[in-house]
């Protein structure tokens, strides 16, 4: 079976590294924000939340973003935490003949830095996730990017947040919604994911009884 991976909220915790980059980008707009009210920014496409939760224009959000990947780039990519089990977990999976992918909306150049640094590359199949240019922002896109790659039309989704049940339910494929990362288990719920799972032991088991779905 092919399994999809979010990374941020899912594998890693990015927190401090999102928010202070926001941060950095907010301040050079001339806006001031504290570092726990930018947690909403973890998940979603940058330039959507920028316009979302600031109201910049889209050239204005455009602007932050590349000042976001200003410090990103150098310094915030690395301000991440492995969720402990998960590297037991990618490893349970590997051995019991799974595929594993990993679908982001970050930059696919960060997404491999941040796989390489922890070394979690070596577990996966591919690796994908969206275009410095900011095309394939979106979690259905970058899920049918991973299909292209691999051949493949059938899979599971793993993620912490509504996008990433949506996005798998645009493929018709399920997800399993996990509430230890930033989406709220109401969230995951009013998404409809097929399952909840509040730990990285309840993702593996759920993803070892499903492993024919």
């Amino acid at each position: 079976m092919l399994i999809i991976f979010d990374l941020d909220g899912t594998l890693t915790d990015p927190k401090e590294g999102i928010t202070k980059c926001v941060q950095y980008a907010l301040a050079d707009q001339g806006i001031q924000a504290s570092l726990e009210e930018l947690t909403p920014f973890i998940g979603p496409p940058l330039l959507d939340s920028f316009q979302r939760f600031y109201g910049l224009d889209p050239q204005q959000a455009q602007q932050a973003v590349q000042k976001y990947r200003e410090r990103f780039s150098k310094v915030g990519k690395y301000e991440n935490i492995v969720y402990p089990g998960i590297r037991e977990m990618l490893a349970k999976l590997k051995a019991n003949g799974h595929r594993l992918a990993i679908g982001s909306s970050k930059p696919e150049v960060y997404v491999l830095d941040i796989l390489k640094h922890f070394d979690l590359d070596k577990y996966f199949d591919v690796i994908t996730g969206s275009e410095l240019d900011g095309s394939r922002i979106h979690k259905a896109e970058v899920i049918d990017e991973i299909f292209k790659r691999l051949a493949s039309s059938k899979a599971i989704m793993v993620g912490d947040r509504k996008f990433d049940v949506e996005g798998a339910h645009e493929h018709h494929i399920p997800c399993i919604g996990v509430t230890y990362g930033y989406g709220q288990e109401n969230e995951l719920a009013n998404a409809n994911a097929d399952w909840l799972a509040n730990s990285v032991f309840e993702t593996e088991q759920i993803l070892l009884e499903n492993s024919n779905v």
